[in-house]
């Protein structure tokens, strides 16, 4: 495999790169037609191809053959947190993420949420880097923002579980988990759930969880969760 990876989703049907992947094959690297890349549809596979038109909005390749790349963790990790004011700690977070392995992420709009609306373009930019950054060829689903009460009544098939700080009865995470469950975690935001947000989850079988002695901020209880989980599957 190349050591450049380009993402395009439609490869499969449209052999050509979107334009920003364009732009950074023949401005950045300075890709010329007949040299080799590698391209990933995010659904789990690599394409070797050529480059057939080095054009700075639309190149053109063909497709030289399929590698399928399965993701690396057998499990299905949902992180739905509250963005924080900051967007740039949240960025941080989803790469790092992406880079260890998440399947889905969504921003919660929560009582005490700092950020009321969350555009999901940056973010997607920041999560297609990450992943082929660390060489995969699985996108995570970026959800759009929802209403707390909203997200925590659809059903997962999976443990779920909501990390908070309130003074009340919660079990350890590393104590809790089996390994090779499918999981999803609530990350509240920087003033935490409100009482009826934690009631209203744990009536809909959400298990209250700590991640440690230390408060942490958003973002990092976010990547704390997502390592917790990868480092009890490797057990």
């Amino acid at each position: 495999m190349a050591d450049t990876v380009f993402y395009s989703p439609g490869i499969r049907h449209l052999q050509q790169l979107p334009e920003q992947e364009s732009l950074h094959c023949v401005k950045v690297l300075r890709m010329k037609e007949g040299d080799k890349l590698t391209v990933t549809d995010g659904k789990g596979f690599f394409y070797p191809c050529t480059l057939i038109q080095a054009h700075p909005r639309h190149c053109v390749v063909s497709i030289d053959g399929e590698v399928a790349h399965p993701k690396t963790w057998s499990f299905n990790l949902h992180i739905a947190f509250a963005p924080t004011k900051n967007i740039d700690r949240m960025e941080w977070f989803a790469e790092k993420a992406t880079e260890s392995g998440t399947d889905r992420f969504t921003p919660l709009l929560c009582r005490f949420s700092e950020r009321k609306e969350l555009k999901t373009e940056r973010l997607e930019k920041i999560v297609v880097s990450a992943m082929k950054q660390s060489q995969q060829a699985v996108m995570p689903v970026i959800d759009e923002m929802n209403p707390f009460d909203f997200f925590v009544e659809n059903p997962f098939a999976g443990r779920k579980f909501i990390a908070h700080c309130h003074p009340t009865p919660k079990t350890a995470l590393s104590k809790i988990y089996q390994k090779g469950e499918d999981a999803l975690i609530l990350i509240g935001p920087e003033g935490d759930f409100s009482e009826e947000e934690i009631q209203k989850a744990a009536s809909l079988g959400f298990e209250p969880v700590s991640l440690g002695e230390n408060r942490l901020r958003t973002e990092t209880a976010c990547l704390v969760a997502c390592h917790t989980f990868h480092v009890l599957n490797l057990t």
